[in-house]
């Protein structure tokens, strides 16, 4: 399958009743889009960060009651999973996609990216989009803007990275469901490796 963009039953997935139901049409019609991206974009990220980057589309295998409200596809640099490593991800809610760079409560590096971020963040306030969100919470669907984030709010970040065994954070680019971007295969695809290239010094400031 070549990847052809999301539309509005794409996100429409979310809001079917039941995990079995909902499980079921993420798989008929979300998941094979997830993959086809993956795929597409492997290369591109390979080459960008200087080693193989392998595909992992969510199985959101453990979920055994509450359906999933969000999936996604990620890259990261061990065949075997992505989570104990910083990743890039593309994944989408029932109110539209992200496109960012994460670690998550999983991954050790969590301390050398707090520590990264403290010495170098004039440099990533200058240079990321203010269009751009942060979270600390992957279950969070909001975040706050890059152009909105104060000096108190990247210490909160940092803090918590170095002490809160489940910190995580994550930054990157928002695009709504009704956004014709979503739709747009070839513009999708450039937005993507764009933002990707942009987080790329996030990703390096992890190892």
């Amino acid at each position: 399958m070549n990847f052809s963009g999301f539309n509005s039953r794409d996100f429409d997935v979310f809001q079917v009743p039941g995990l079995e139901p909902r499980m079921e049409m993420l798989i008929e019609r979300v998941r094979p889009k997830l993959e086809a991206l993956g795929a597409e974009l492997a290369p591109y990220l390979t080459e960008l960060c200087g080693e193989e980057m392998f595909v992992h589309v969510a199985k959101h295998a453990r979920r055994t009651v509450n359906p999933p409200i969000d999936t996604w596809v990620a890259w990261g640099s061990s065949k075997r999973g992505y989570k104990a490593l910083p990743h890039f991800e593309v994944g989408m809610f029932d109110t539209h996609m992200f496109v960012i760079f994460a670690v998550i409560y999983e991954s050790p590096n969590k301390i050398t990216f707090a520590e990264a971020l403290e010495r170098e963040l004039d440099e990533v306030r200058r240079n990321l989009p203010g269009e751009f969100y942060w979270s600390m919470d992957h279950m969070d669907p909001q975040g706050t803007f890059h152009k909105n984030m104060k000096s108190e709010d990247y210490d909160k970040i940092i803090t918590k990275l170095k002490t809160v065994k489940k910190a995580e954070v994550m930054c990157g680019l928002r695009i709504e469901r009704d956004d014709p971007l979503a739709a747009d295969r070839e513009q999708l695809l450039k937005t993507i490796r764009s933002t990707f290239k942009t987080l790329l010094p996030l990703y390096r400031m992890s190892f």
